[in-house]
């Protein structure tokens, strides 16, 4: 992976006007670059380096790693790369090594990039990730899975949503939990992920069913509401006035009968996988 903060605004916009011939566009594009950072309230000019996380950076590092691209291809390599992100296969351990060497000497060299050495490494294909990705060999095949810090990431976004702390209603809850899963999904939806889904789902049944445990409040609504959906008197009782915490009371099985997945669809809830 590879760091912007060098690259030369001269180089780029050489680079750029090879292609584009309208003046007013490349104007703009090198007004972005040297539009500067605010670091502590203080607005700071920039003299190297593309801006990063705007809409224009990945096209830029595109762009800049356009000569990468002509390299590997005239070696022989086999590669995938997006914007800085890219992988590099190689047959051996010690070829991995020696093209890691020489492709980061091309890169601070030529390209004047800087090589992100905490990100770089010689691995196994399976073992590395590659935007959220990665891979794994099935009946012969290699197929893609969702990477473990990417599941990670995202079991940590839905303990914030459904943090019982955060005073908002289920409806609030849902809504929020929607925006998330339907644009998190959309990007992993091509990967081999029924079991993690399924655990998922159970576990984003217990998260839900533990913040409306804590909304009911007291004994007597716990038990009213169960009572309400199908849970007998006697069951409701035991349930309702039971000292347990939240987190436990999600997976007793009364709790769990009266709210299944089916009764959270019910109230507008979004399932990755459905």
């Amino acid at each position: 992976m590879c760091s912007f903060d060098r690259v030369s605004h001269d180089r780029l916009m050489s680079r750029l006007a090879g292609r584009i011939k309208d003046k007013r566009v490349l104007k703009v594009i090198r007004q972005y670059l040297r539009s500067g950072v605010m670091i502590s309230g203080v607005t700071v000019p920039t003299e190297e380096g593309t801006p990063q996380g705007g809409p224009l950076s990945p096209l830029l590092s595109n762009i800049v790693l356009d000569e990468l691209d002509k390299e590997l291809e005239k070696r022989g390599h086999r590669y995938v790369r997006y914007a800085d992100d890219f992988m590099i296969f190689c047959k051996s351990r010690k070829a991995a090594e020696r093209v890691m060497q020489s492709i980061t000497r091309f890169l601070t060299v030529k390209l004047k990039l800087k090589v992100n050495q905490d990100k770089s490494a010689v691995s196994r294909p399976w073992l590395r990730k590659f935007l959220g990705f990665t891979y794994f060999q099935m009946c012969g095949q290699s197929k893609i899975r969702i990477h473990a810090k990417s599941m990670k990431r995202f079991k940590d976004k839905v303990r914030e949503l459904t943090s019982r702390k955060r005073g908002k209603s289920l409806w609030q809850v849902i809504r929020e939990l929607n925006q998330y899963f339907r644009g998190w999904w959309n990007y992993f939806r091509l990967t081999e992920a029924k079991s993690f889904l399924k655990g998922l789902k159970i576990w984003i049944m217990r998260r839900l069913r533990s913040l409306i445990w804590k909304q009911w409040k007291n004994p007597k609504t716990r038990v009213r509401n169960l009572e309400k959906l199908g849970i007998s008197h006697q069951d409701a009782m035991l349930c309702g006035n039971a000292r347990k915490k939240y987190w436990h009371m999600s997976k007793i099985k009364w709790v769990a009968i009266a709210m299944p997945e089916r009764y959270f669809i019910e109230k507008g809830l979004y399932l990755p996988g459905n």
